[in-house]
């Protein structure tokens, strides 16, 4: 930490004759509460000496001069991501949604600018940053209720050792494949200034001394990355043909079973999944034959997962995570 001699001597040196025991008192403005950084910046500390002999039976007290000295500011930044871990995402995603902290650890008021950088290097895709929010107070992400950022407008002004939570949103790129990693990073720099630890800054700390940057040089930045989830679904259909005979000559009057088998893959799920499709030309639906693997459904719009309508059979599976397949079955007869 850097201080301001405001006086090294304010009041003219007396002296004294005989032997001196010389004592130090110390007259501080205190700042209300301790700071990680330390002492508020702007505050006076003040120190006077004394000086005590006897004369006969009397003893003589003497006072300096009241020394005092402002402590000058010291600016730091710390910027950590918040997320507990990467922040899932799909290929083609908007208003993905990082979280970040944004702490001033110097011990004065100061005002930070906020950035982004997502070329980072070492990770598979470069996210879209669209835009940087600050956030109400919650820890929420509220669209339309938190601030979007405006780079000087609206930067954040901290107090000593207090906190801001940022969030960074970005489009994840539609040819992002499942696993891929991309990262962006938050800068939040001092508008006094940045550089070099120890650089100083004069006349503009808070209180009037100087401005010092501290460890982080003015400025600090963290990391914080998307993941993408991603699933997507193979079909395979078969056929199998049983006719009148006994054999499995497609003659009419045989009967064709098709089978649709739905293999998914991926780290991420299928939202809604819906297997589709329409009865061949020249044939003819096989009233209740469509199976969901070894489950009869109706042909009914109803609560099970299968419908014949429009002369097309519809079976709904839901959301399917990678990994896993469904077989659906149903039957035609030749015309």
């Amino acid at each position: 930490m850097s201080f301001t001699d405001i006086s090294r001597f304010s009041g003219p040196k007396q002296t004294v004759g005989y032997a001196l025991l010389l004592g130090v008192s110390s007259l501080a403005m205190v700042p209300e509460a301790a700071l990680a950084a330390g002492t508020r910046a702007g505050t006076l500390i003040e120190n006077t000496a004394s000086a005590t002999y006897d004369v006969g039976p009397t003893q003589i007290s003497v006072d300096s001069n009241t020394n005092t000295v402002r402590v000058d500011e010291l600016i730091n930044a710390v910027v950590d991501w918040s997320d507990s871990a990467d922040v899932m995402t799909l290929p083609g995603s908007t208003g993905q949604v990082l979280a970040f902290s944004v702490t001033n650890n110097g011990n004065g008021e100061e005002s930070f600018s906020l950035s982004t950088i997502s070329t980072l290097g070492g990770d598979d895709y470069d996210p879209t940053v669209t835009s940087i929010v600050i956030d109400d107070g919650d820890g929420i992400y509220e669209p339309g209720q938190d601030t979007v950022y405006i780079p000087g407008p609206n930067d954040p002004v901290l107090l000593p050792d207090a906190s801001v939570t940022i969030f960074v949103l970005s489009t994840t790129p539609a040819g992002a494949g499942d696993g891929d990693r991309g990262g962006v990073q938050l800068i939040a720099a001092s508008r006094t200034g940045t550089g070099a630890p120890g650089t100083s800054f004069s006349g503009r700390g808070e209180g009037g001394g100087d401005a010092v940057l501290g460890t982080t040089g003015g400025d600090g930045s963290d990391d914080g990355f998307y993941s993408v989830s991603a699933a997507s679904v193979s079909l395979v259909k078969s056929a199998s043909v049983l006719n009148q005979f006994g054999n499995a000559n497609p003659i009419p009057g045989a009967t064709v079973t098709y089978t649709i088998v739905a293999t998914t893959t991926g780290s991420g799920s299928l939202a809604n999944l819906a297997i589709n499709d329409a009865v061949p030309t020249g044939t003819t639906y096989v009233p209740g034959s469509l199976r969901l693997g070894s489950t009869a459904l109706t042909d009914a719009a109803d609560a099970d997962a299968g419908r014949f309508a429009s002369n097309a059979i519809t079976v709904s599976l839901g959301t399917v995570p990678g990994g896993q397949s469904r077989t659906v079955t149903f039957q035609v007869t030749i015309n």
